[in-house]
């Protein structure tokens, strides 16, 4: 049973995925406990929200069942397929049945016309726009996701009915926009990857030559200048020879994930490195500390280099869904750490934050720091999370990043094992059996526990996070003295069972700042501690005066604290004695200002409180948050 994404055995890739069934998470665990509330909350609140808002009756009114008018945006069709692969995987993780797979599967099928196309926006009162503005239309893109949804009901859920429609859209796009047909690309990349993996599922090369064609084409202007010009649309230069990521945040990142597909199935070197440069990029400059990207609003997309406002980041969630995706591809067609590492990195704050704890209400947008006073009466920069957006694209797909969460943990490879996530569970290759203990990411120790073993020697490999400065690995009590190699520390032995490895990863309470070019937060530092980044909340602080106030004391130690949301970080916190009420003053009129002696400062009320995982923040009253805290002046 494979998971999402399956890459061919001739493929050109360092790891390969482990079967569907291969990871167990307990749900004890952070992460399994995440995938446990995603199954009781977040999928049937997923389900009741697509009747609510019509989504379903705009299927039914292509097949006559309905006469409601069309609800919702052009492209609500993918929030049904998204649902529908979560539904799937869902289903291979606890083989359970699913009679609203089967029921929405005929509806599909019902509603398809003769030559393949299915969308529901375009089949009644629009049928003559078909294909008419692909910048905008979504018409691949919601293919893309009947594919992926398919795909995964073929693979976890044993249900072929889904794959018949989405071949027969499939073919259709072949037919018109194949090597014959007509060099367009749709606006948002999306169906590059899906065209690959249902190459992988049913071997027709068909699907992988079109998902090349549209990423050969792409670069080129076909799309024009649009509302936001061909950057928007990474329309502007061909992929092989850009060198920024830009535009809108999710669509590169859907278009880089796709390229690797295609890379490692067609064995394109120069593919890859050119996905593997635009990562680079995005990392090095245009990357918010909780693994967020897009810094604007306007256009939902990547801004200037080092242009990451925390108060104004879109940092939208399906583009942290879609780097994780991106970094999973990139993992397995490298072997390389740092995509692990980001992995985790954007899993524990950019798409954990954008849910709440009852898994039943979202943010779209996560921003790293919410002013006192903020306006959050429109849905599009909110106080607090939405139970559904008008533009719902985001609910569904974490739900089915989380319901086939287990399948990213871990992967094989012709010498062993390799550890990415750490959570508690179980991993099964072959003839090994591990099981996995830890709190992690509030406990710095994992114990993995050999239950069943094959002979011979065989390597384990276990991931040691680039924030980890201290690494301590034993077998059987005994300490091991191996270096870290490429971001890995790996054992290698002839197993048994019974034998434990325990690896501990120090994760003292640390300090942040960002490079000085990232001009929004100088002057300030945020707050970490192992993968997680911290944020201050209103609700830890005294009452009265302004939340803004506040400064961080960083000369003051740093403490692991309990809290009742979670395991907290205290600090020191300083409220400014007096502030000015002008907008503008003369430089060294404030205490701690330069130009003025910072002992000006002394007698300032301190408290000691703690900051909470960021993505917890907002799970209270609604208040004032802020992940980049100022620098409190150092006393004189």
């Amino acid at each position: 049973m494979e998971g999402p994404a399956a890459p061919t055995p001739s493929a050109l890739a360092a790891l390969r995925p482990l079967p569907l069934d291969a990871v167990r998470l307990d749900p004890d665990g952070l992460l399994g406990g995440w995938q446990e509330r995603n199954a009781s909350a977040t999928l049937p609140h997923c389900l009741d929200q697509l009747t609510a808002y019509g989504n379903l009756a705009n299927l039914r009114r292509v097949t006559g069942d309905s006469d409601a008018t069309f609800a919702g945006m052009w492209f609500a069709d993918t929030d049904v397929y998204k649902t529908l692969e979560a539904i799937a995987w869902e289903a291979g993780r606890t083989g359970a049945a699913s009679e609203f797979l089967t029921d929405v599967a005929a509806l599909l099928e019902k509603a398809q016309d003769a030559d393949g196309y299915l969308n529901s926006y375009y089949q009644v009162d629009h049928r003559d726009e078909q294909w008419t503005d692909l910048g905008f239309s979504h018409e691949m893109y919601t293919a893309g996701h009947l594919i992926q949804a398919a795909v995964a009901a073929a693979r976890a859920a044993g249900n072929p009915q889904l794959v018949t429609v989405a071949r027969r859209f499939a073919d259709l796009l072949v037919r018109r926009f194949g090597p014959d047909g007509a060099a367009v690309i749709d606006g948002h990349p999306e169906v590059e990857t899906a065209l690959v993996e249902l190459y992988r599922l049913t071997g027709h090369a068909p699907y992988l030559s079109l998902a090349e064609r549209f990423l050969a084409l792409r670069g080129h202007g076909l799309l024009g200048d649009g509302r936001f010009g061909p950057r928007y649309w990474q329309d502007h230069t061909p992929l092989l020879d850009a060198d920024e990521a830009t535009g809108h945040a999710v669509r590169q990142v859907y278009l880089l994930a796709g390229a690797v597909d295609v890379a490692v199935e067609t064995h394109s070197a120069e593919l890859l490195a050119a996905a593997e440069r635009l990562w680079e990029s995005a990392m090095a400059s245009k990357t918010y500390l909780t693994g967020g990207q897009g810094s604007r609003h306007k256009d939902e997309a990547f801004g200037d280099p080092y242009e990451l406002p925390p108060d104004r980041a879109y940092a939208e969630t399906c583009a942290a869904i879609g780097s994780f995706q991106l970094a999973w591809r990139l993992l397995l067609a490298t072997g390389k750490a740092r995509y692990a590492d980001e992995m985790e990195r954007v899993l524990y704050n950019g798409i954990a934050g954008s849910t709440a704890r009852d898994g039943r209400s979202f943010f779209y947008s996560n921003p790293l720091q919410l002013r006192t006073g903020h306006d959050g009466s429109h849905e599009d920069t909110p106080s607090q999370r939405l139970t559904w957006h008008s533009c719902a694209c985001c609910p569904p797909n974490l739900a089915r990043l989380m319901a086939s969460l287990q399948a990213y943990a871990a992967t094989g490879s012709d010498l062993g094992l390799q550890l990415h996530l750490y959570s508690a569970g179980t991993v099964t290759d072959g003839e090994y059996r591990l099981a996995v203990r830890t709190s992690y990411p509030w406990d710095e120790r994992i114990d993995i526990g050999f239950e069943a073993a094959g002979a011979g020697p065989w390597t384990l490999a276990l991931r040691i996070p680039a924030w980890c400065r201290d690494a301590r690995l034993t077998v059987n009590g005994s300490l091991v003295r191996a270096g870290v190699q490429e971001g890995y520390l790996r054992i290698t032995r002839a197993w048994t069972a019974g034998d434990v490895v325990t690896l501990v990863l120090a994760m003292p309470p640390r300090l942040v700042t960002a490079h000085p070019r990232v001009d929004a937060v100088r002057g300030a530092a945020a707050l970490s501690r192992g993968p997680v980044v911290y944020c201050l909340e209103h609700e830890d602080l005294p009452a009265g005066g302004s939340f803004e106030d506040w400064e961080l004391d960083a000369a003051a130690p740093l403490a692991v604290v309990d809290h009742d949301l979670a395991p907290a970080v205290r600090a020191h916190f300083r409220r400014r004695r007096k502030v000015s009420d002008a907008l503008y003053r003369p430089l060294g009129d404030q205490p701690g200002e330069p130009g003025r002696d910072a002992s000006a400062a002394a007698g300032a009320e301190v408290v000691a409180a703690p900051a909470i995982p960021y993505f917890l923040w907002a799970n209270r009253a609604p208040g004032p948050m802020r992940v980049w805290i100022p620098l409190a002046a150092r006393e004189g």
